[in-house]
């Protein structure tokens, strides 16, 4: 019940880096949106962002809109993903969740982007601006 650590965060601000863009830092900057937790906001956790390229950017406080989007992509997550796969350790669901956000953004149908995955969508954008 003790939640996240500053210590946790960090490690995967530096995976989530190294995963994107091949290397310790991000070659232009990226914002970092996360709630005001104190593991997020912590001074270490600040600077370490940035040393990576990323920009620390939180959710306004008590704001439900915000919360909302995070929340609608957890609830997406554990329904089309996590409920329908074979789990038999936490290490298994740790492991298979790289591949669940790469199809995500790849393959699934968002109804906000009129049944288009994120991908499809920004390539469409893209293409007519």
């Amino acid at each position: 019940n003790a939640g996240i650590s500053g210590s946790d965060v960090r490690d995967i601000m530096l995976e989530a880096v190294e995963t994107r863009f091949g290397t310790m830092r991000a070659a232009t900057p990226v914002e970092m949106l996360s709630d005001n937790g104190s593991a997020y906001t912590a001074c270490e956790t600040r600077t370490f962002a940035r040393q990576l390229g990323l920009k620390p950017c939180f959710t306004p406080v008590r704001s439900p809109q915000s919360n909302g989007i995070s929340e609608a992509f957890v609830h997406t997550l554990k329904r089309d993903y996590v409920r329908v796969s074979p789990l038999p350790d936490a290490l298994t669901a740790l492991t298979s969740l790289a591949g669940w956000i790469e199809d995500y953004n790849d393959n699934h149908p968002h109804s906000g982007l009129k049944m288009r995955s994120p991908r499809e969508h920004r390539a469409l954008v893209s293409a007519t601006a």
